[in-house]
């Protein structure tokens, strides 16, 4: 019995046992995970569409962009370190492991210091280039740097629990979650309904549980001893590791700034629509988070799997495990699409009473709904190819579907839905989201296109990873 237990908690060993099994195991803890992560804005949006308004609804969506561009600093970091911890277990290098986390650990704290520093300091030139609406501009901007102040938590959940799920173990991170997400629950109604803190009250509620689930998943870190050991020697950076995670992570990174980038461009357009529109657009990007969710999740499932079987040379086992991270994938995405299409308006209603919103964000959702299961797609193979060290050919893709494809089609379909002298906003806004659908399904052909010409098979990072100088 003590054995199951240990296995079920443990590092996943995706190296042996059937493909299929493996991800299953460790994607159903880690979906679960996604999804009560993703709780943490959807309950802000829902308490503050709920308690407040509309307005402030709005408010929290204008703050997206500018949060995620500056959350790439350490989300790169977190994709460097879990290729490289799930290849170095995969090879069964225990010291070189234990060397990479302290490094991680330390890199995450430098990281995370230069975006608390800057993010306040960008916050509000950010929100008036943007054209942020007068009526949601300081409850915004609030928003923004009380996230940033306390950013340390989220950054610590997100590259540890990356690290751990590297390992193959997506069970603990999970119930770290849960439990801060049922805090962060309890805070927001207290907080906002209670208190009437407005949305300063959701951001404080945010930092203060992300923060428990950092704690956790640190602890959890440092107490798998069978694993790694990492000790204060093990927290100085090595420059090899150093030059490592930014050369696996580097293009991670490049790929959400650009993402991000293109979505700070294109939220100016959609804050040229007005607050309803704003309003219907966050509604719409919290229920396709949770839509999304599958997809990421079976592309951290591919990318740990990958990992772990090129560090043990077992190229062949990634290409039967792909077939069935695609069969899981588009199967998912797919019921889900059905559940978008049924009961989206359901979904939307508990964001808000406004017919307007409700009725915008139905029909935005019936726009991008099948595109779902073109980025199950994408997220499966690019996953594999991240695994496998190539973390340039997804970087590439998101440039040319992002940058060339969505942000031009955007504010061209735009301009073309405009009534005759009209300014810009006073068409359609259907553009922002066939927009993204386009560059989804032209993502998956990229991205189905190179992984079968297999230049990911010629990656294997795992010796430069373990050049670690542990003197």
């Amino acid at each position: 019995m003590a054995g199951r237990l240990s296995s079920f908690f443990g590092a996943q060993d995706m190296t042996v046992g059937s493909p299929m099994s493996n991800l299953v195991k460790f994607s159903v803890p880690l979906l679960v995970g996604n999804i009560a992560q993703q709780l943490y804005s959807t309950v802000d949006s829902i308490v503050v569409g709920k308690y407040v308004g509309d307005n402030a609804l709005a408010a929290i969506g204008a703050s997206g962009p500018i949060i995620n561009l500056l959350l790439v600093l350490f989300m790169g970091v977190s994709v460097g370190a879990s290729i490289i911890a799930s290849q170095l277990y995969g090879a069964k290098d225990k010291d070189g492991l234990s060397q990479a986390i302290g490094t991680v650990i330390t890199a995450t704290f430098i990281t995370t210091l230069v975006v608390m520093i800057v993010g306040p300091l960008v916050t509000r030139p950010s929100m008036r280039l943007l054209g942020t609406p007068d009526d949601i501009f300081e409850s915004t901007c609030n928003y923004m740097i009380i996230l940033f102040v306390g950013m340390l938590g989220s950054a610590y959940y997100n590259i540890i629990s990356g690290v751990l799920r590297g390992l193959g173990d997506s069970v603990m991170p999970l119930i770290f979650l849960l439990v801060a997400c049922g805090l962060n629950i309890v805070l927001d109604i207290w907080f906002v309904a209670g208190l009437k803190m407005g949305v300063e009250g959701a951001a404080y509620a945010t930092i203060m549980a992300q923060f428990v689930s950092a704690i956790l998943c640190v602890y959890r870190l440092l107490h798998m001893k069978e694993t790694l050991e990492v000790t204060p020697r093990m927290l100085i950076p090595k420059k090899s590791l150093v030059m490592r995670l930014v050369t696996l992570g580097l293009p991670s990174g490049i790929t959400q700034a650009i993402f991000s980038l293109a979505m700070i461009v294109v939220q100016s357009l959609t804050n040229s629509y007005g607050t309803y529109v704003i309003a219907a657009n966050t509604v719409v990007m919290r229920v396709d988070g949770f839509a999304m969710m599958p997809n990421f999740t079976f592309g951290t499932a591919m990318t740990t799997y990958a990992g772990q079987n090129i560090g043990a040379g077992q190229t062949k086992r990634v290409e039967q495990g792909t077939k069935s991270g695609l069969i899981l994938g588009v199967g998912v995405s797919a019921v889900l699409v059905g559940i978008i299409l049924l009961f989206g308006r359901n979904l939307i209603y508990l964001f808000t009473d406004t017919p307007e919103v409700i009725a915008l964000g139905m029909r935005m959702l019936d726009i991008l709904a099948v595109g779902y299961i073109a980025m199950s797609v994408t997220q499966v193979l690019s996953g594999v190819m991240r695994g496998a060290g190539d973390t340039m050919t997804p970087m590439w893709i998101s440039l040319i579907t992002t940058v060339v494809v969505r942000v031009p089609i955007a504010y061209v379909m735009e301009y073309f839905t405009r009534p005759e002298g009209g300014a810009m906003g006073s068409g359609a806004p259907d553009p922002l989201f066939i927009s993204l659908l386009v560059s989804w399904v032209i993502g998956a052909l990229l991205t189905a296109i190179f992984y079968k010409r297999g230049g990911w098979k010629k990656k294997n990072e795992i010796r430069a990873a373990t050049a670690v100088d542990t003197e």
